[in-house]
């Protein structure tokens, strides 16, 4: 019986196994909370957003002026300067004026202006990106249609923190005369992100999965195998 008890401990390579399975699992079940509170829910968000066509109806320069970060080494940060160029377009979506921003994130940072630069010590580089920007949407773009993405959820949410008007009462009137609607020229996330944002963590909880049942199903039929073997014999 002794050694029979001894036959079924899983031997040093098999527990290290089997703890890796068990890591794997462990991995891929946190991950998957993490990706889906850091990513998926903006990209679920972001994905809300239809597409429409825009058209330019003005691009000038508001004459205020934002402060953004730059770096020039490991140690080294400061603060700039950088003029506030707007955007407005006509949405086909909502037949509306409405504030151009390059992506999400730069409507979030600054959602007064349509355009943030690269950000860069000298104030007179970042005047020279933002009026190069400017004159590519009035020479280059001008009245040409162009893609964009409008999100109405999010320009009622936008309204109800500057107009502290409860969502339930907000209506497309209320919106068209109070707020111009904000559209982006991109998308910050895509369908790509909701794949990786499933995928990689249920590929490490599958592997996982399989490590351990085929280190248990190894074990078992070499178990079998020496038991078999001892009736065999006996």
């Amino acid at each position: 019986m002794a050694k029979l008890r001894v036959a079924y401990e899983y031997t040093e390579a098999e527990d290290k196994s089997i703890r890796l399975g068990l890591f794997l699992i462990i991995s891929g079940v946190v991950s998957l909370f993490i990706f889906g509170f850091c990513w998926l829910s903006p990209a679920l968000q972001d994905l809300q957003a239809t597409a429409a066509n825009c058209t330019v109806l003005s691009v000038q320069q508001i004459g205020e002026v934002f402060e953004c970060t730059f770096t020039c080494g490991a140690d080294c940060r400061g603060t700039s300067q950088y003029p506030c160029v707007q955007v407005y377009v006509n949405n086909s979506e909502s037949n509306s004026r409405a504030l151009l921003h390059s992506d999400e994130h730069q409507l979030l940072t600054n959602p007064k202006c349509s355009y943030i630069p690269p950000c860069k010590r000298e104030d007179q580089k970042n005047l020279e990106s933002v009026t190069t920007w400017q004159q590519y949407w009035k020479d280059e773009v001008g009245s040409q249609p162009f893609t964009c993405y409008f999100n109405q959820f999010q320009s009622l949410f936008q309204l109800w923190l500057v107009e502290e008007v409860p969502p339930v009462s907000l209506d497309s009137q209320t919106c068209q005369t109070t707020i111009p609607d904000d559209v982006l020229l991109h998308r910050t996330h895509d369908e790509i992100v909701l794949l990786h944002c499933f995928l990689w963590p249920l590929v490490t909880f599958v592997v996982g999965v399989l490590i351990v049942v085929l280190t248990i199903c190894a074990k078992s039929l070499a178990v079998k195998a020496e038991a078999m073997k001892k009736r065999k014999f006996s």
